[in-house]
Order: structure tokens, then sequence, then C-alpha cells
């Protein structure tokens, strides 16, 4: 581990959930890492992330879709300390301003969300949004700081980026969704419930956007088509009880999908990245 990083501040909401300073298992050969698998947690002999050094390993011998991967194992095991380490190395062995660096970005910021380290996780998305404010990540990762920065009280600045997120990729469902929400939140109702419709339509079929879409419908005075969108949702979440019932009694590991109530959300979660374009529960952050 570099001097910069043992002298890191410890994760606000995580203090001593972060892999050991000095993990024995590990030796750090520039030619070869060694370590018992019977003796170390299988994930940690992938991650290397307190191991990986500038100084001694050349950007070309680091592997960085391997290390995201074993990011994203980290984040579906909920060890999200570990996950934002993962990212940073691979934002760091990622070449300079490439797709895999701002992916590692994004990915980064979600992993810090989870954690609730809104600063952080807003900063992650900014520099996601540096390396290309117009690529494939891109939608994601205005989408996601749309949502950390209503989380931190700047709500003002998360419409402007959830419009932003629409314009990027007009077929994102959870970009629709953030936007109707904040719409609500302005008043602009007529507009919140189009936002809502076309989240929907682009198969984001949950609870939560029919709530808030019968929300925004109760207060234009559309009573009756309120009340069809919260039966409808009310449904949706019964459904997805007795699904838990179901796979719990089979010995499954149960559904995992937020059952919480309403509020802009991240997006991400589908498998090569957490800025996915899942319609339904993704690795959300804010509903996560």
């Amino acid at each position: 581990m570099s001097d910069d990083e043992s002298e890191r501040d410890p994760h606000e909401f995580s203090e001593g959930q972060g892999l050991d300073e000095d993990y024995e298992e590990f030796t750090l050969d520039p030619e070869e890492l060694n370590a018992d698998p019977s003796q170390v947690d299988p994930v940690d002999t992938r991650v290397i992330a307190d191991l990986l050094d500038e100084r001694n390993i050349p950007k070309d011998r680091v592997d960085v879709e391997s290390l995201m991967e074993v990011g994203l194992s980290y984040m579906g095991i909920n060890r999200f300390e570990e996950a934002t380490e993962t990212f940073e190395r691979a934002a760091q062995f990622a070449d300079d301003d490439s797709l895999e660096q701002q992916e590692a970005w994004v990915n980064k910021g979600v992993a810090h969300a989870q954690l609730e380290e809104w600063d952080e996780a807003i900063g992650a998305y900014q520099e996601a949004l540096r390396i290309d404010d117009d690529s494939e990540h891109a939608a994601s990762a205005e989408t996601n700081l749309a949502y950390a920065l209503h989380e931190s009280g700047r709500t003002e600045q998360a419409l402007e980026h959830a419009e932003r997120a629409v314009e990027i990729d007009p077929r994102f469902p959870q970009a629709w969704y953030n936007r109707g929400f904040f719409l609500v939140e302005r008043g602009l109702l007529e507009d919140a419930v189009t936002a809502f419709d076309n989240a929907i339509r682009l198969g984001m079929r949950n609870a939560e956007v029919l709530e808030e879409k019968a929300r925004a419908l109760d207060e234009l005075g559309r009573e009756d088509e309120a009340e069809q969108a919260a039966e409808r949702a009310e449904e949706i979440r019964e459904e997805a009880e007795q699904r838990m019932v179901e796979e719990h009694a089979e010995g499954g590991a149960g559904a995992t999908g937020a059952m919480g109530g309403g509020g802009p959300r991240g997006s991400g979660g589908e498998p090569g990245g957490l800025g996915g374009r899942d319609g339904d529960d993704d690795l959300d952050l804010g509903g996560l």
C-alpha cells in the first residue's frame, strides 16, 4: 500500500470495513502475485486493491476489465467500501480519458452513493463527465449525479442534470423517472406525468414510478387516473412480496428489489457496469 493510501481518511459510513492494513497472506512480486487460496477470501485473491502500485506495476500488466468485475462482485455482496477502492484502482490503471476509465468512475460513484458518501459520489460522476459528456456512459453519470445532488440538498442542480441525461439518451427510463420526480417538486405536473409515462413505456414498470405518477395526477385533480395508478402500484408490491415468500420457501435468496417509498433514483447494475439501462430495479442509488 502506498504512503498516500495509508493516510487516507476512513470512509464516513463504513469505518473499519476495508481491507486490513497489513494483509499477511499477500506478497508483492513484480513478476507474480503469490497467495494461498485456502487462506484468503476468494474475492480478495482477485481484487489486489491494496497491492497494485503504479510505481511497481505498469498499466499494461493490469487487467482493468477483471478489476471492474471484482468491483461488481463486491457490490453484489454489499461490500461497498472495497468496491470503491477497486473501481478507483480500475480508473487509475485504465487508459487516460478512455471509456473504460469513465465507466470505472461511474461505478465508483455508485459504490460511494451506497455508502451515502454524497460528496465522493458527486466527485466521481463529475470526473466521469469530464472525460466525455456525450458517451454511452454519460447518461448514467448524469442520472446518478442528479440523484446524488438531490440527496445532498442541491435540488436546483439536480433537475439540470436529470434534463441533461434525457437529452443524451432519450431511451433511458431511469432518467425520465428522475426528471418526472424533480418536475413534481417544481409543480410542473403535466410535464411530470409525461416523463413518468415515458419511463413506463421504456420498461420501468415498478411500484415507485406508478406511485409518483399517481401523486402528480392527484395534484392535477385527475383523481380517477391517480387511483388507477395507485392501485396498480399496490398490486405490483403485493406480487413482489409474494415472490419473496415463495423464493424464501424454496430456499432461495429472495428478491432484492427496493420495497421502500418513492424518490429519485440512481442507475446501475447490469453485468459489465453499473451504468446500465435496466428499466426495473438496478443498483439503484436512489432506490437502489
